[in-house]
């Protein structure tokens, strides 16, 4: 299994939801379509999640 970074080349902000999408085989606009829907909802703290997961993820390979 392969370790999930960041992403090089699908990035907008850090490349968090392309990595994310690379390493489960997503489709690119529909993840960020649901993570955006998700970090509107109250129960998800997106923008920490999104922080956290940019800190902990690897760099772009």
């Amino acid at each position: 299994m392969k370790n999930i970074h960041r992403s090089a080349t699908n990035r907008i902000f850090a490349g968090v939801i392309g990595g994310l999408a690379e390493h489960f085989d997503w489709n690119v606009g529909i993840a960020r379509v649901l993570f955006v829907v998700l970090a509107i909802t109250p129960a998800f703290p997106g923008i920490i999640a999104y922080l956290i997961l940019w800190m902990i993820m690897g760099d772009p390979a």
